[in-house]
């Protein structure tokens, strides 16, 4: 089955660094077949039968020297995900589209209620473990996103924009 594993943090300005060919070595040894990286933000991409999330953390740990937490998102998951979002989000000039994959103990509904949204710039999606956040950038200055940094909920995610997630899909 394919995967795509989604690291949280990595080479944001200068923090963090990982290596994408050393990361694609790690997955490599951990069994994985087909494993290729895509952009240099940690997207993973590889074929396994059950992929263990606490195993690839803490081999990651092992190789680099400190805690990168990921979320392993199925290709079907991936996919649902994308297939739900409109098709005229786009990330662009105009529009910030992003999807937060949630960890497992975060991931309901119900985890809408507790992030903060102003009601003409923002508009949130819930789907299948993730939100789709939507906002136009027009209106950004009245938008809650940064806010979000505060929120419990933020240490339990990882996010991309909706334009690398459809091409993780299509990958």
């Amino acid at each position: 089955m394919r995967y795509v594993a989604l690291l949280r943090g990595i080479n944001v300005g200068g923090n963090s660094k990982v290596e994408m060919s050393r990361l694609k070595t790690v997955f490599e040894k951990l069994g994985f077949e087909n494993v290729k990286t895509f952009i240099n933000s940690g997207n993973v991409l590889f074929d396994a039968n059950e992929p263990d999330g606490e195993k690839i953390e803490k081999a990651i740990e092992k190789e680099f020297g400190f805690l990168v937490p990921t979320v392993v998102v199925s290709k079907e998951k991936l996919e649902n995900v994308s297939s739900k979002v409109p098709a005229e989000w786009v990330n662009d000039a105009e529009q910030k589209t992003d999807v937060i994959f949630l960890w497992d103990e975060v991931a309901d509904k119900k985890v809408l209620n507790d992030i903060k949204q102003h009601s003409e710039a923002d508009e949130l999606l819930y789907i299948d473990g993730a939100i789709v956040w939507h906002i136009d950038k027009a209106l950004y200055t009245k938008s809650k996103m940064r806010d979000f940094i505060s929120n419990p909920i933020y240490k339990k995610m990882t996010a991309r924009n909706i334009n690398t997630v459809r091409k993780l899909t299509r990958l």
